[in-house]
């Protein structure tokens, strides 16, 4: 019978499509890694793995194996997703996945409600723009700007965020809409929803600068180089913005939470569901119950 701690590593490689790329997501160096896939090959008496100078790449028995080592770490997560489940006590680690414009300009604030109100669960706050794998416990919850696809989750809508044209109140073409200078995001966010409404917005208009995250375009609002479209509960909080008035088409994104669906009525995990929820409901319009 051969280490099936050797079949983490492996599937690590099949993953990230390098030993490099599995050492930094196992969180070890990367001769461990080589030796741990060597002692799977040697185990098997098969060479599953093909490496090239930037690249792993799965062999035919490589491929084979990793169907069945996928099934495995699928059966490896229910089971822990199960033991989770039965933890009776309501204290732990909660990781929660959410995109940066909202762990950075809402969520942050809402943690010092939540540590004085369930002081023994740790939440772990992820700010990330990508979707990030529930069944593979990369998070426990997560919070989306889109619908999710992922199997064996439940996703459920929990509000909506509106977006409005801002700019700073010194900003000199305020009431000029023909002459503004827009703030939008570069090439590589051509197909973001955010994107293409700043572009309708821009029309005709000069892109004035080109910036990779809302928060950042925020700070450009403020110094007065341009307009900039930002979510309602960021640009009507900043006193040095004005809202301006806009008869284009309205904008919003949908905010989503989804759970695994073996976890969704896990005392711990539900008492996070439910705080999550809540602040959001204090800020954005709630789209309904659990």
């Amino acid at each position: 019978m051969f280490d099936w701690e050797n079949l983490r590593f492996f599937l690590a490689i099949a993953q990230f499509g390098s030993l490099s790329g599995a050492a930094r997501h196992l969180k070890v160096d990367h001769a461990t890694v080589s030796r741990r896939l060597g002692a799977l090959e040697a185990e098997l008496q098969l060479r599953l793995v093909d490496r090239l100078p930037r690249a792993s790449v799965l062999t035919e028995s490589g491929r084979k194996v990793l169907a069945f080592a996928a099934s495995m770490e699928e059966d490896a997560f229910s089971i822990a997703r199960l033991a989770q489940a039965d933890q009776v006590p309501m204290q732990g680690k909660v990781t929660v996945s959410m995109p940066p414009v909202l762990a950075t300009n809402f969520f942050a604030q809402q943690l010092r409600i939540f540590s004085e109100r369930y002081p023994n669960i740790q939440l772990s706050v992820a700010s990330q723009t990508h979707s990030v794998s529930l069944g593979r416990r990369e998070a426990d919850i997560a919070v989306r700007l889109f619908r999710p696809e992922e199997p064996g989750n439940v996703t459920r809508r929990i509000g909506t965020m509106p977006f409005a044209v801002y700019a700073s109140r010194d900003y000199s073409a305020a009431t000029d809409p023909a002459t503004w200078g827009v703030i939008a995001y570069d090439a590589q966010f051509a197909d973001m929803p955010h994107q293409k409404w700043l572009l309708a917005i821009a029309a005709k208009r000069r892109i004035v600068c080109e910036l990779s995250d809302i928060t950042t375009q925020h700070m450009a609002a403020r110094t007065g180089v341009g307009v900039a479209g930002l979510p309602v509960f960021i640009g009507d909080n900043d006193p040095v913005l004005q809202r301006l008035p806009f008869d284009g088409e309205p904008f919003h994104r949908e905010i989503w939470l989804v759970v695994h669906a073996d976890l969704r009525h896990t005392p711990l995990i539900r008492t996070v569901i439910d705080f999550v929820s809540e602040a959001v409901g204090r800020t954005f319009n709630v789209e309904g119950q659990a």
